[in-house]
């Protein structure tokens, strides 16, 4: 396996588990009271406009030759980091 698919294998995997962790936060914002129901779909919406852009970036990682892929790693890894961070901080939020 090459470096470049191992490394769509991880991000692939990353995005799944992003996409469970906000199908639970969905859950409890459905739970959540009106006022504070708002505020948690506000912050579920950014998260799945991250999440898109991950996917976009994986998608052309896919389609980049050997020789590019590692210049849209780094991008890839910006959009992984943006919805790490976001899918903590809305977690805090929705306890």
């Amino acid at each position: 396996m090459s470096m470049k698919d191992a490394y769509q294998k991880k991000l692939q995997s990353k995005l799944e588990q992003s996409r469970l962790e906000i199908g639970q936060l969905k859950a409890k914002a459905d739970e959540a009271e009106a006022d504070a129901q708002l505020e948690y779909y506000k912050q579920i919406e950014e998260l799945r406009v991250k999440q898109e852009r991950a996917n976009q970036k994986l998608e052309e990682l896919r389609q980049a030759s050997d020789d590019a892929w590692e210049d849209i790693k780094a991008g890839a890894d910006n959009a992984w980091d943006s919805i790490s961070k976001a899918l903590t901080s809305a977690a805090s939020r929705f306890k």
